[in-house]
């Protein structure tokens, strides 16, 4: 199975939830457990410095730190865009691109350089260090207001607080704005782990989305020009076979004809008609050549048309079953159009089928967005393979280039099934 997708477009950047009761339980955890892993991380790395030269053994206490790092900076990222709805892309691990010792330091050198782990490692021990305020603070306010609401008559009352002051048991008052301090302060601690993680989560969020759309793009571009130039060997191809030696023979038949015009005007007539007869079959293949560019009848008459019209050429039979409410996209109705009829033809030149089968819907993708949707089934042998500058090949390009995915499934032996997905534009 073959498949070549094209990233989804960014999701809008949308105001983060409060979320108070869920922030809450994440300081409460990250005041406990963060500072647990954050003691770990810091002896590891110091036993991984101490044993730096005895026998390696530090470097793979160090390189295990490493990994472990990045795989709290992927959860970090995670917990805040789960918390706040964040659009944030996941934290992935970047490859060795040379399957070699120098490349995989490389790789390790490229990824204790990203950015964005160390901004959510940062995230993360900023979030430890006001879960443990927060903690403390939820601490003290619960025994302030125990210490308002039982206060014991003519005795001193000791607030076991994270610092104990002897109060007195008649200072009912004191006590209460102590604990609504404390509650305030852990009020403002929900509020400043939001802000701060969004600020952070969401600026790497943001880099993350405009590389995701420079990558989109440069595929784009690529599958553009790929296609453009198998589309244009193709018609060189078919110009330099068919049509332009018919076109020389045409001219030459016409010489023979002027030639013999006089002496012998039966002949000249005979060749005159052969000439106007190769004449012909030039304009078809022409019209044929200039058909696999862009077909009129779809700018005419739809899709639907369009495909009935391919149906009709086909050498093999073909059910076609079109079901579309309206017109869409130019560009993605043609992607859908080149499509299926590559993949009509290749199936009647190389697969040896019998018979085709050609499905067309509407669709939506998550975000509610229309999408063609179109899949090509037939018979045949199977073994379909994208070869470069093959139909296969062009029609992937096609797709990609009109920000589409397609999917080859063609096992030896059959059958060969395609599908492809063009999103249409808003």
């Amino acid at each position: 199975m073959t498949s070549t997708t094209a990233p989804p477009a960014a999701h809008k950047a949308q105001r983060p939830p409060l979320r108070l009761g869920l922030t809450l339980l994440h300081l409460a955890v990250m005041g406990s457990l963060g500072w647990v892993i954050i003691g770990l991380l810091g002896g590891a790395i110091g036993a991984g410095v101490g044993f730096l030269f005895v026998l390696g053994l530090g470097l793979i206490i160090l390189l295990g730190v490493l990994y472990v790092l990045f795989g709290l900076a992927w959860f970090e990222i995670e917990r805040i865009a789960s918390l706040y709805k964040l659009p944030a892309h996941s934290l992935t691990w970047r490859p060795r691109i040379q399957q070699t010792f120098g490349g995989y330091l490389k790789s390790l050198g490229s990824n204790l350089a990203n950015g964005r782990m160390w901004a959510a490692l940062g995230n993360f021990l900023l979030a430890s260090i006001m879960g443990a305020v927060a903690l403390g603070a939820f601490q003290a306010m619960l025994h302030f207001a125990i210490g308002a609401l039982v206060p014991a008559s003519n005795a001193d009352f000791v607030v076991a607080a994270p610092f104990n002051i002897d109060i007195d048991a008649s200072q009912v008052l004191w006590l209460v704005l102590m604990a609504l301090l404390c509650a305030g302060v852990v009020v403002g601690m929900m509020f400043l782990h939001r802000a701060i993680s969004v600020a952070i989560i969401g600026a790497t969020a943001r880099e993350s989305d405009l590389t995701e759309r420079v990558r989109t793009t440069t595929v784009q571009r690529e599958g553009a020009m790929r296609a453009a130039a198998v589309e244009r060997t193709r018609i060189e191809r078919d110009l330099h076979d068919g049509v332009q030696p018919r076109l020389v023979a045409v001219g030459m038949t016409l010489g023979l004809a002027k030639q013999q015009i006089d002496d012998n005007p039966a002949h000249a007539k005979d060749l005159v008609d052969e000439a106007h007869t190769s004449t012909k079959a030039a304009i078809t293949e022409l019209r044929q050549l200039t058909r696999g560019i862009y077909a009129s009848v779809l700018d005419d008459r739809g899709l639907d048309a369009a495909l009935s019209a391919v149906v009709g050429r086909s050498h093999i039979p073909v059910n076609l079953d079109v079901r579309l409410a309206q017109r869409y996209d130019r560009d993605a109705e043609a992607a859908v159009y080149f499509a299926i009829a590559e993949a009509l033809t290749n199936a009647a030149k190389h697969s040896r089928a019998s018979e085709a089968r050609v499905t067309v819907r509407a669709r939506e993708d998550d975000a509610g967005r229309p999408v063609l949707w179109a899949r090509v089934e037939d018979n045949g042998t199977g073994g379909a393979k994208v070869l470069p500058g093959g139909g296969l090949d062009g029609i992937t390009n096609r797709v990609v280039a009109a920000g589409g995915t397609i999917t080859i499934d063609s096992p030896a032996g059959g059958p060969t099934a395609l599908e492809v997905n063009v999103l249409c534009a808003s």
